[in-house]
């Protein structure tokens, strides 16, 4: 009985030291997982409180660590908080940087997103391979400035209910103030170790800051706070006086149960093709939807433009604000619906197959 105890202290000793090195990645894990579980909507007071309350931590949480590691602290208290300070930095940055990756996911398709996914796996990475002190401290102030960043033009737009460039920018520059205060805050706490850090803890987030407007400016980051619910091609969209909209489509094989809108369009000669958006916004926000009617050139092996519609949203519903356009006279080919911002920022595409040589099929009615 002895000898069996022994082996599952020194196992479980084992499984300890091996969750020990890996505590950081684990608590920024735990970080992901919450908001997944909790975030709904960007407007919502309760969203925002956890996003808030994460940039608290994460800002707190370093302050303490460095005051810590500068003996700030009674002796007896310096030890523990050194040890673990970073586990809350790593759950405030994993919640930070998932409900980024969430909302900005939602503004747009998911490859649109990969920034935000390149950040996360580099984050992890990092968590097990920096070890040095200077370095894990340029590293966290530059995640947790890309963190502020995105979060502070998430939530500006959110309150203001104004979106642009001017916005961005402006936005942009409020999270560059408060990271040059939390800055000089930890320049207080460890003067030395700063200043020897300082050009490149500027140089970091200068070249992050600069990145981020580039991606913006580019199209690459999504229309924040907008979001895309739903996209789909129709043979009919009808809206009725009490604001529901009839949608009619062609039935699919048997085996398509999620089937509903046309991914393969039969049309007569003249036919008008819809396409059916619904796009959630904020509250106070009100803003033009676009969609650009593309179809594929296969001679030129590119999209091109057929035309380019738009229509007025208001923010506030929580299933999206519902719109439509229409083209006629489509010729036959692959086409595609894609949903966009005034500045061409994609919230998302729908493509489709146009085939007139095939009758329509039984259509089915679908009410939104």
């Amino acid at each position: 009985m002895k000898v069996m105890f022994e082996t599952l202290r020194r196992n479980n000793s084992k499984t300890l030291a091996r969750v020990k090195r890996h505590w950081l990645t684990i608590a920024f894990v735990f970080g992901f997982i919450v908001d997944n579980l909790t975030l709904n909507r960007v407007d919502q007071v309760l969203d925002n409180v956890i996003l808030l309350t994460q940039v608290i931590l994460a800002m707190g949480s370093m302050l303490v660590l460095y005051a810590a590691i500068a003996e700030k602290f009674p002796e007896k208290w310096c030890v523990p908080l050194r040890r673990y300070a970073p586990l809350v930095t790593q759950y405030a940055f994993g919640g930070l940087l998932s409900g980024m990756l969430i909302f900005y996911g939602r503004s747009g398709s998911w490859t649109d997103s990969w920034f935000f996914l390149l950040v996360i796996m580099a984050m992890i990475y990092f968590n097990e391979t920096i070890k040095d002190r200077s370095s894990r401290l340029v590293f966290n102030l530059g995640t947790f400035f890309v963190a502020l960043f995105s979060y502070v033009v998430l939530v500006i737009p959110v309150f203001t209910g104004w979106m642009g460039s001017l916005v961005f920018v402006g936005s942009g520059v409020v999270a560059l103030i408060i990271m040059a205060i939390f800055v000089k805050a930890l320049s207080l706490l460890i003067p030395r170790f700063m200043t020897i850090h300082m050009r490149m803890v500027m140089f970091t987030i200068g070249s992050i800051f600069v990145s981020l407007n580039f991606l913006y400016f580019t199209n690459i980051i999504p229309p924040i706070p907008l979001s895309l619910k739903d996209v789909g091609i129709y043979h009919s969209v009808v809206r009725f006086d009490n604001g529901d909209y009839q949608l009619k489509y062609e039935k699919g094989a048997w085996w398509q149960f999620w089937h509903n809108s046309d991914s393969t369009f039969h049309t007569k000669s003249g036919g008008s093709i819809f396409c059916f958006a619904k796009v959630f916004a904020p509250t106070r926000l009100s803003t033009d939807i676009y969609h650009r009617w593309q179809y594929y050139d296969e001679e030129a092996g590119k999209w091109v433009d057929k035309s380019r519609l738009h229509y007025p949203i208001s923010g506030g519903r929580g299933d999206g604000y519902r719109g439509y356009t229409l083209i006629e006279n489509a010729r036959d080919g692959k086409w595609r619906c894609v949903v966009e911002t005034e500045r061409g920022q994609v919230l998302g595409r729908e493509s489709f197959k146009v085939d007139s040589t095939q009758s329509i099929k039984e259509l089915i009615t679908r009410i939104e």
